[in-house]
């Protein structure tokens, strides 16, 4: 079956749950305000949909499936010359640098809450990822290349914040 046909269901929950429990409340804080929280969730959406999905399709199915590897060797890929590894590096790197970005715009918190929220965000998408495909692994690689990835955004997001917040103070 094609993924994204199995991702349906949870694209359509996902929709419910944003028309039901965000949007309202969003759509009073003004537009600017709107317009990020909306952006940061379709961004977790769109996390989601690369790390998990099929979620829901998959449940009936839990208990007839092991549960994936673990990796608690970090960099263990590269160490072992594995093919993609430098990529997949990168790209966990890269997945999570929208994550420390937009989170402070979002909860003005301190940057090591917002580094812990990735650290966590990153955790949960880790244990789920072996019980919906055992084809996939937690990997304690995932864990920091994503933490980081979460410093990296904060990083630009601060270097940034002053233009940021004068480019949303014109849209205001």
């Amino acid at each position: 079956m094609i993924r994204g046909i199995e991702s349906l269901p949870d694209f359509l929950t996902l929709a419910v749950i944003y028309f039901v429990m965000f949007f309202p409340k969003w759509k009073k804080m003004g537009h600017v305000r709107f317009m990020i929280r909306t952006l940061f969730y379709f961004y977790l959406c769109m996390v989601i949909y690369f790390t998990l999905m099929p979620v829901l399709t998959s449940v009936p199915n839990l208990y007839e499936k092991p549960y994936g590897t673990i990796n608690f060797s970090p960099f263990i890929d590269i160490t072992e010359g594995h093919l993609n590894a430098k990529e997949e590096l990168f790209l966990n790197t890269l997945m999570m640098i929208p994550f420390g970005f937009f989170l402070p715009m979002v909860r003005q918190k301190s940057p090591l809450s917002i580094i812990s929220a990735g650290f966590l965000f990153s955790l949960m998408i880790e244990c789920v990822q072996p019980f919906l495909n055992p084809l996939r692994a937690a990997d304690i690689t995932d864990l920091i290349t994503n933490t980081l990835g979460t410093a990296l955004g904060y990083l630009l997001y601060r270097l940034a914040s002053g233009h940021i917040q004068a480019f949303l103070n014109r849209l205001s």
